[in-house]
């Protein structure tokens, strides 16, 4: 058993190096882009709050409520209750880097109150994805030591939804930071083509790690499939 776990261990590592190494890397991407345009006061000394006040009247999201949160880059949208969650170092800092953060965010309230598909696919499978990616392991695992395939496929078939949320979440980001983008353009919040290029770095870098979270979960989805494929070539049950 020790040498089975130990097999198993070591072909999870392999699978995932390629993941982890992307995540690294975005991780890195992401602190520099921030550490550096954090530093860089924009144009018209707006915080994050100032930011988000300045747009709500003028992308028509007037009811949605800014408030300050713990934590760094903790920074995040909830349509449960239309309220801006904004970090410290975001809520208060006039940087170019805290600009483009909250207009992120701002671009998800306003996926929120259009409907957005995908972001409405996301919130709907939620639920499931909780219960699937935990439940999909264990059953996964069982399956494989019982020799029992069918459980260790529904094992896999109900860790797929996080491999599913994923695929899911990135065109999400992906559009958020185009709306904000916009947004920061057409209201002249961003005033010059340095602070442009700030918020696309800020952006850019943070969509690496949706494309790695992306990547791990295929990978991970992917290990589960080759575990499950064993336990088809022992008893049944």
């Amino acid at each position: 058993m020790p040498i089975q776990s130990t097999g198993m261990n070591l072909s999870y590592l392999i699978f995932m190096i390629p993941g982890l190494l992307l995540s690294l890397w975005a991780q890195a991407k992401v602190k520099g882009a921030y550490t550096k345009w954090s530093q860089v006061r924009n144009y018209n000394n707006l915080t994050g709050v100032d930011t988000a006040e300045q747009l709500k009247p003028r992308v028509g999201l007037e009811n949605v409520k800014v408030t300050r949160i713990q934590g760094t880059l903790t920074d995040h949208y909830d349509p449960r209750t239309d309220t801006l969650g904004l970090s410290q170092g975001v809520a208060d800092s006039p940087s170019v880097a805290a600009m483009a953060i909250t207009a992120h965010e701002m671009g998800h309230a306003k996926q929120d109150k259009e409907g957005y598909g995908p972001m409405r696919l996301r919130s709907a499978i939620v639920p499931m994805v909780s219960i699937g990616s935990n439940l999909g392991m264990i059953l996964v695992m069982i399956g494989i030591v019982l020799q029992i395939s069918g459980l260790a496929w529904l094992g896999v078939i109900l860790f797929s939804g996080t491999a599913v949320f994923s695929l899911v979440t990135l065109p999400v980001e992906l559009d958020a930071s185009k709306r904000a983008k916009a947004m920061l353009s057409e209201t002249g919040l961003a005033a010059n083509e340095e602070e442009r290029k700030g918020v696309e770095q800020v952006l850019s870098a943070a969509a690496w790690t949706y494309v790695a979270g992306l990547a791990t979960s295929l990978l991970q989805l992917l290990y589960y499939i080759s575990i499950a494929g064993r336990a088809s070539g022992g008893r049944r049950s």
